[in-house]
């Protein structure tokens, strides 16, 4: 039998069992999300996540939201949206199997030892659908799902259908530095990096690694500011609260890095390096990081600085992986410039469903055409990577 659960807390049981290692999957990810109201209600993400029991006993757990909107997704479906009104039908509410605000590969379901995904869907997609029905819904996204889940997806077509998608990812070929890195690369792409960089370097810019449990408050404060002026900038509000951060690194330390810039004020001194100086701090990147990948999530500044963000959010990202003997570098959703900055192009997918057959059909077809495109972009992508040729 299965529950419809308002919090993943009502669950905490089972997150003991399966322990996942990406931080985003932990319990104290989604108890920050909810304590710190990031998503609720009032966010326009209500929560109604499957529990699937056994005697009483859970052995899997599926996140849904009830959404009216798509923001905090990064995967697209306006255009279906769009078509259902021009056929006079309601596209909202709809639900949705994510990470909220994260753009990142992983489990959408955490299933208990014992038993596996492939074993427990159909009474998972049985729930949903009963929910659907119950809250008049008109389809069902499951974002960014890692291979398992696709594997299931792709066995129950064409009654559910996947969509491609394209992200980039820096892999540790294990390179003894940074420079090691830059050897890699063509001459012109590996100049062109160089020169980025002297342009921090030349303006006395210092970049401070600071590992979650040495975060202290001033630097929640400061990473905030710069943080949410990125949204202000935009005319928007940020999604995140102060204290969801606050939580995060008093209850997941070990799974952050804060990079800081700043930039030395005129003083006496003549060393920049003295402790005699003062630095202003400019910018800020908060990071996630596991056994094996370093994960670029949050980027603001204060002030704009040519080429800092690249420095930040990449390289310096890079340099952390290389000196900790991490995989992979996830930089986060979008962006072609970083192709020629060492990332190269990765799948994604997403799975979806939709209640009435019709428009079923004709998502099927989309993603079929889509996915051409996909591949051709991926495969051109790859054409864009600076790393030299090998003979």
């Amino acid at each position: 039998n299965y529950k419809i659960l308002s919090s993943v807390d009502e669950a905490a049981s089972l997150f003991e069992q399966v322990t996942p290692e990406q931080p985003f999957l932990q319990l104290a990810f989604w108890q920050a999300l909810e304590q710190q109201q990031v998503i609720g209600v009032q966010a326009g993400w209500v929560s109604a996540h499957i529990l699937l029991q056994l005697n009483d006993q859970p052995i899997a757990l599926m996140p849904v939201f009830l959404k009216t909107h798509h923001r905090g997704e990064y995967v697209f479906d306006h255009a279906w949206a769009d078509a259902y009104t021009r056929h006079g039908l309601n596209y909202y509410p709809r639900l949705v199997t994510s990470v909220p605000f994260t753009p990142v590969t992983g489990a959408r379901v955490w299933v208990a030892e014992g038993y596996t995904l492939a074993q427990l869907w159909p009474s998972l997609f049985e729930a949903l659908q009963v929910l659907a029905q119950q809250h008049k819904a008109s389809s069902w996204h499951g974002l960014f799902i890692d291979e398992a889940l696709r594997a299931v997806v792709e066995a129950a077509a064409p009654h559910l259908a996947i969509r491609s998608h394209c992200q980039f990812l820096w892999t540790n070929q294990d390179y003894a530095d940074f420079d090691g890195f830059l050897n890699r690369l063509t001459a012109k792409k590996r100049k062109s990096i160089k020169v980025e960089r002297q342009k921090i370097a030349q303006q006395d810019i210092r970049i401070q690694w600071i590992e979650g449990a040495k975060i202290s408050s001033a630097d929640i404060d400061f990473f905030y500011q710069c943080y949410a002026n990125t949204y202000y900038v935009r005319g928007q509000r940020p999604y995140l609260t102060r204290a969801f951060f606050a939580q995060l690194v008093q209850r997941m330390p070990q799974h952050l890095l804060l990079i800081k810039a700043s930039r030395q004020l005129a003083t006496d001194a003549t060393d920049s390096n003295s402790a005699d100086s003062v630095h202003q701090d400019i910018a800020g990147a908060l990071f996630f990081k596991d056994q094996h990948t370093l994960y670029g999530r949050y980027w603001g500044a204060i002030e704009a600085v040519d080429c800092l963000h690249f420095e930040v959010c990449y390289y310096q990202g890079i340099d952390y992986a290389i000196t900790n003997k991490l995989c992979y570098f996830d930089p986060g959703t979008q962006g072609e410039h970083k192709l020629i900055r060492g990332f190269a192009p990765v799948y994604t997918y997403s799975a979806h469903w939709l209640s009435l057959p019709d428009f079923m059909q004709a998502v099927n077809r989309f993603c079929v055409e889509e996915r051409q495109y996909v591949q051709e972009y991926y495969q051109s992508a790859l054409l864009s990577t600076p790393f030299k040729q090998s003979t």
